[in-house]
């Protein structure tokens, strides 16, 4: 995301980030070492890269939860993915669905990224990235990926709010996908992602 205020829809509805985060610890269990330098749909990215953007992730919107924002953008460099990051990872995305259940989390405004947001939509921005980010990962490490179609509507209002005026960065073009769908590929569609997408070879 690019520093600046973000909007995003005014009726947040609260969700508990758990399922969506209990997925992904999931997903990251399943990565080999032999797939770190694996392909992603986030073009230029590998598996390694994204998991270093999930570490950094995970922490920048806990601690927007707790009001002690930590300034900057999560870096998606493999060579920064931590040696502890099967143990890590997990361990912060537990964290980070905590911190979001705390009511205080979703009054006022809260800050990631270096970006200034009504706290509810931080928290949705929040399970967006676990979501989306957490396909990335199933899909390019050849996992099975389930999120509930409460969550996966919740984050594709929040990235079809913006129209045609999205945020630099922060979303590839619009992929189109049939309305009839499943709601997990009309959010992958909305984010710029093919839902057929799967790894060269």
């Amino acid at each position: 995301m690019s520093p600046g205020v973000l909007g995003g829809p005014t009726d947040v509805q609260t969700i508990d980030l758990g399922p969506a985060t209990a997925e992904v610890a999931r997903v990251v269990a399943g990565i080999r070492d032999e797939q770190l330098t694996a392909p992603t749909p986030c073009e230029g990215t590998t598996v390694a890269g994204l998991l270093d953007h999930l570490t950094g992730l995970t922490h920048a919107f806990r601690m927007a939860a707790e009001k002690t924002p930590v300034e900057g953008a999560a870096s998606a460099d493999p060579g920064h993915l931590p040696a502890d990051w099967r143990t890590r990872i997990p361990a912060q995305l537990d964290a980070l669905a905590a911190a979001w259940r705390d009511p205080a989390a979703h009054e006022g405004t809260a800050r990631a990224g270096g970006v200034d947001m009504p706290a509810g939509v931080a928290a949705v921005v929040a399970l967006d990235e676990v979501v989306v980010h957490g396909w990335d990962l199933a899909v390019a490490t050849g996992q099975p990926y389930d999120v509930d179609d409460a969550a996966a509507e919740a984050c594709r209002a929040f990235a079809e709010s913006f129209g045609d005026d999205r945020p630099p960065g922060l979303y590839g073009p619009v992929v189109p996908v049939p309305a009839d769908a499943p709601a997990l590929h009309r959010l992958l569609g909305a984010t710029g992602r093919d839902p057929s997408w799967r790894p060269p070879g």
